[in-house]
């Protein structure tokens, strides 16, 4: 592993992207599936349970994947 700061997070991001990608061009997912999934990791986020200290990277993660979302970044917009 690396010492660099959040490395893991950034590979994890950029598979899961792809893997979505991957799952739509090759019609496994629609579009509003995917979009759908997404929107469900941000909710949980979103919802975390306060007081756990966590409160503003849930904010932070939550803030991602809503950008991600609107940017289209894990979807092939027809």
């Amino acid at each position: 592993m690396t010492d660099i700061p959040d490395a893991a997070g950034h590979a994890a991001l950029a598979i899961c992207e792809s893997l979505l990608l991957a799952l739509n061009d090759r019609n496994v997912l629609p579009e509003r599936e995917i979009v759908g999934i997404l929107r469900d990791a941000a909710a949980a986020h979103e919802q975390a349970p306060p007081g756990d200290g966590l409160e503003e990277m849930h904010s932070a993660v939550a803030d991602l994947i809503n950008r991600i979302v609107a940017g289209g970044n894990s979807v092939r917009r027809r």
